[in-house]
């Protein structure tokens, strides 16, 4: 038979347990938390991690996220004021600062999300649409390196494409506007940034098309410029070999007078000495030259031509 008295023990003991677990909660130091009845918030928001009281069954605790939580935006395509179709990707930090004001507002993340959604997406719009494309594209007015090629359209370029604000002051305006409307739900944005710029596909083409024409003329200058450095080192190349070649032909002439001199020295000098011997090498050396198998010559029997055959014989 069952003991009364302990089963009256266990049952208290259990429903002990059960009031002290409707009766504390913890809050984690990641949370804040608020207190509600039957739907309805009842007293200042938890923000101090620990353990607390509550009144068991008909008060609920809701806890939010202390922490920095993140927003990512859809890409949308925005047009500039002058009329230039831009897809931008934005991102966002926020968090919770007053978690009542958060619940009866928002209720939830999720919701929270979807209004974050309509109003920076908005207030994006807005600004990108009132300003140029220069001014979503670039954040400051750095100067640009210049080649020399390019140098006179390059300037000129550079100087209609001076910026009044840049993408940085846009998105610092953007973030200030966002503020001003965001602690009606008790959320705090911190910080907004543009991640990602780009054309969309039609006006994409022409970026491409113009980019690739301007990278085409600068090659037909880089060309243009090698064939004048071309013409100039050939020109230059041409003119010193020409200079070679003569001072090489001038002392070529030089050496050839010199040896020719020489020559005529020794001949006169060995005609000096021996006229006779020297009459009849010259002689010989004609015979060598003149009369062959194939020659015929007709001379008279006293020509001087034959003065040294008719002495042999």
């Amino acid at each position: 038979m069952k003991n009364p008295r302990l089963t009256l023990i266990l049952l208290a003991i259990f429903i002990g347990v059960i009031m002290v677990s409707q009766t504390l909660y913890t809050v984690d130091e990641t949370e804040q938390a608020i207190i509600t009845m039957f739907g309805e918030p009842r007293g200042e928001p938890v923000k101090d991690a620990g353990l607390h009281l509550k009144l068991p069954f008909i008060h609920k605790a809701i806890f939010f996220e202390k922490r920095i939580m993140e927003w990512d935006g859809n890409q949308n395509e925005i047009p500039t004021s002058d009329k230039r179709y831009l897809l931008v990707d934005t991102f966002a930090r926020w968090r919770i600062v007053d978690p009542l004001k958060f619940f009866q507002s928002v209720n939830n993340e999720e919701k929270a999300q979807s209004r974050l959604d309509d109003i920076i997406d908005g207030i994006t719009r807005d600004y990108i649409s009132k300003n140029l494309l220069i001014e979503v594209v670039r954040s400051s007015n750095r100067e640009m390196e210049i080649s020399t090629e390019g140098e006179t359209s390059a300037k000129n370029a550079a100087d209609s494409l001076k910026i009044r604000l840049g993408r940085l002051a846009i998105t610092d305006a953007i973030l200030t506007e966002v503020q001003k409307i965001v602690p009606q739900y008790g959320i705090e944005v911190l910080d907004i940034r543009i991640k990602q710029v780009n054309y969309n596909m039609d006006v994409r083409e022409k970026v491409f098309d113009r980019m690739i024409s301007e990278r085409q003329r600068i090659a037909q200058l880089y060309r243009s410029e090698g064939m004048g450095r071309k013409a100039q080192i050939e020109g230059k190349m041409q003119k010193e070999l020409n200079q070679i070649r003569s001072e090489a032909y001038r002392t070529a002439q030089q050496i050839k007078g010199k040896a020719d001199a020489e020559a005529t020295q020794i001949y006169a000098d060995a005609f000096s000495r021996d006229p006779e011997f020297y009459s009849l090498l010259q002689t010989l050396e004609s015979y060598r030259q003149t009369i062959d198998t194939s020659s015929t010559l007709i001379l008279s029997t006293d020509s001087e031509y034959w003065k040294y055959l008719k002495k042999g014989r």
